[in-house]
């Protein structure tokens, strides 16, 4: 049982105060001293952290720390838990203005929502939409977002500056499909090249980390999904590939390969620890054993699974034989703390009451890869994720003197079960201040709310949506006629 003295009052950041304290908004150095501080064997009270030019420089005992820097004043954090961000190990920033398009629709909405969407984005609104899909993040406790690369015919550049000014850390994924049909017409620059500039062109980003990506197997011929996984894996990324997310997708490679998305990706040399898996929800034991010995990592996006999906990843059974993954929003909705319930939720309904296992994995587990393991899954696990000397500032200031957690007996449990993002006071990206208390410290996002207001409209109405599913409103007065 993880527990802590009882959290010290909540004085140093008063509710409704608009803005930080001045030293917490230096760039550093900073030595803080929180009530706890959220280590990988569990809360630790009595513990502080030196924070210098955008990295975790110390970590350990308030009074080792004190003696080792006289020279800082140490910034006390009293009612504060300080942890590692969250990482969203599947997301599409551009997708932002449709997010609400996906409710109520059957699976493969790719094709009659987000590929339609994302083609009439223009700059301006491409920039806007990940920026603003950035601002839910990071108001959702994110530090770093997996981006699985954006359909807009935009350079993607566009949403490297969106990621960039926003202030959050972005693993940035391009597209490189190659595979001629309906939604993939042929590219005028071919692939492999441009995905050599793309790793080039962000290698030392200090928050840009360049990425490959596929829709889907099929999107890709056999020769660009090898070549893109040697690529990533001598570039030290990963490729991002949608694999086993629906059943139509797995009946379409049955009849095309003659081999399940991920078996076909594992005949042609793509699996290994280079290849992010999204979703993975309809796997084999054959699979799980594939997974496993390859070290391919997946991004388990449970809430996805609920709103538009087929099945639920057995990311318990991952966890077992331990398989790499991360949690993944999918653009969903961006609070690591639901995230991480709806992790532990989905495992106990589609698994554990069928098995009696009345633990599923337990709160640290779902904690674990929300954070260090959505890291190692998206290729940064020796960047980010863990509060630790040498790793980038990336962290949280979560208020434990709130009624949800005031009174806990089990934080991680607690973190997990009835944390929110109501309860995040900072947010931190490689040391700096980026969120006070839900709005940014230096930019507007009021005005940005606005604008995505205007050209979401103006979006949506051009693109060639098909929807299944009518609105809420509408679909009450179909059924009181019926």
């Amino acid at each position: 049982m993880n527990q802590l003295p009882p959290p010290q009052p909540n004085t140093f950041a008063p509710h409704g105060a608009s803005s930080p304290p001045g030293d917490l908004g230096v760039p550093g150095p900073l030595l803080l001293v929180p009530d706890a501080v959220l280590l990988p064997e569990g809360p630790v009270a009595d513990h502080a952290v030196v924070v210098a030019e955008g990295t975790f420089r110390a970590v350990g005992p308030v009074a080792e720390l004190t003696r080792a820097h006289p020279q800082l004043d140490p910034v006390p954090l009293p009612g504060h838990l300080l942890m590692p961000g969250f990482v969203d190990a599947h997301h599409h920033l551009t997708q932002s203005f449709g997010a609400a398009l996906a409710f109520g629709e059957p699976s493969e909405i790719f094709r009659r929502i987000w590929v339609p969407l994302e083609g009439a984005l223009n700059e301006e609104s491409a920039y806007v939409a990940a920026k603003l899909a950035a601002l839910e993040a990071l108001r959702g406790g994110f530090t770093t977002v997996t981006d699985a690369g954006t359909r807009a015919a935009v350079d993607v550049g566009v949403v490297a500056s969106a990621a960039r000014d926003a202030g959050i850390r972005c693993v940035l994924g391009l597209v490189c499909n190659d595979a001629p049909d309906e939604d993939n017409p042929p590219t005028a620059t071919p692939v492999l090249e441009s995905a050599a500039k793309h790793l080039a062109r962000y290698a030392d980003d200090p928050l840009i980390h360049p990425s490959l990506a596929i829709s889907i197997p099929e999107a890709a011929t056999s020769t660009t999904l090898h070549r893109t996984a040697r690529l990533a894996a001598e570039a030290g990324a990963v490729v991002q590939i949608h694999v086993n997310e629906h059943l139509a997708g797995v009946e379409r490679s049955l009849v095309r390969h003659g081999a399940r998305p991920l078996e076909h990706l594992h005949r042609i040399g793509a699996l290994g620890p280079q290849l992010l898996a999204a979703h993975a929800t309809l796997l084999t034991p054959h699979e799980l054993t594939l997974l496993a010995d390859t070290g391919t990592a997946v991004s388990y996006n449970p809430v996805a699974s609920a709103w538009k999906g087929n099945a639920v990843a057995p990311a318990t059974a991952m966890a077992e034989r331990k398989i790499r993954f991360g949690l993944g929003t999918d653009g969903t909705r961006g609070d690591g703390f639901r995230l991480a319930e709806a992790a532990e939720f989905a495992q106990r309904i589609a698994y554990g009451l069928a098995t009696g296992d009345s633990s599923c994995g337990a709160g640290w587990t779902w904690l674990e890869h929300a954070t260090a393991g959505g890291a190692d899954a998206v290729g940064l696990g020796g960047r980010t994720g863990t509060i630790a000397p040498g790793l980038a500032a990336d962290f949280l200031l979560v208020d434990l003197t709130n009624p949800e957690l005031a009174l806990s007996w089990d934080v991680p449990w607690e973190l997990v079960r009835r944390g929110n993002r109501d309860q995040i006071t900072a947010v931190y990206v490689a040391g700096r201040l980026r969120m006070w208390r839900g709005s940014p410290t230096d930019w507007d996002a009021p005005a940005l709310v606005q604008q995505a207001v205007q050209l979401a409209r103006a979006t949506v109405e051009k693109a060639p949506l098909t929807r299944v599913h009518p609105t809420s409103a509408v679909a009450r007065e179909r059924s009181r006629a019926l």
